[in-house]
């Protein structure tokens, strides 16, 4: 689905990702961790073709992402769904709107699905706060709400950064069994984080493939897991 090879990345003359490479393959479930700043959503940003590779190959869908023109890109980023890690929402509009967003997007109408929203609202728990505006959302409410927004298109993968990096244990664990219950019904999933205790917990719930990132390269993760 997307795959990178001795890709690099680099700002402002500045090396942030070297050698990179790495293989998403339809139905996995991927962690990607290390420190803060290492370069973890840079990854994550290459993968969406918000970023642009400085060296080596990215391909996306079995295309390369160089190759693709602008609607191909756009038709490409409809099959993925991203949850950034600062949820940000527009704050007139009610969660259910908010979620509701790609879709008026790629020109679906909204109303029509407004059943399929109702249940996608119900899965993350939010169905009684559909009305309510994103600024009275707990920080829990907000990151369930940014994962019922990046799967409303039924993406074939989904990119999370940081996804329970403000949020208590419960909540954290919570929004895991969405993860992991979206990988059970075939969507891949690549999650960046630098909480070790939520890759061990899912590693007793699901097969997930642990990186690391290091020395601006990514490597797989031993067992110390």
């Amino acid at each position: 689905m997307i795959e990178l090879k001795s890709v690099a990345y680099s700002y402002g003359g500045d090396a942030i990702l070297e050698g990179v490479s790495l293989s998403l393959a339809p139905g996995s479930f991927h962690f990607l961790t290390g420190p803060s700043g290492a370069g973890k959503s840079t990854v994550l940003r290459l993968c969406y073709m918000e970023l642009v590779p400085t060296s080596g190959n990215l391909s996306v869908f079995g295309k390369r992402a160089g190759d693709m023109t602008r609607d191909e890109i756009a038709r490409a980023r409809r099959r993925m769904g991203v949850v950034h890690q600062d949820c940000q929402f527009v704050d007139h509009l009610s969660v259910a709107d908010n979620v509701a967003l790609p879709l008026e997007v790629a020109g679906h109408d909204a109303g029509a699905q407004a059943g399929d929203l109702a249940d996608l609202l119900a899965w993350v728990g939010l169905g009684a706060r559909a009305q309510a505006r994103p600024p009275e959302l707990s920080g829990g409410e907000r990151q369930r709400a940014a994962l019922a927004r990046a799967v409303i298109m039924s993406p074939e993968i989904v990119l999370a950064d940081e996804p329970t990096g403000n949020v208590d244990w419960e909540m954290s664990l919570r929004l895991l069994k969405l993860l992991v219950e979206l990988n059970r019904m075939g969507t891949s999933v690549l999650i960046a984080t630098h909480d070790l205790a939520l890759v061990r917990a899912a590693k007793a719930q699901v097969a997930a493939r642990v990186l690391r990132i290091a020395d601006r390269g990514v490597q797989l993760a031993g067992a110390d897991l």
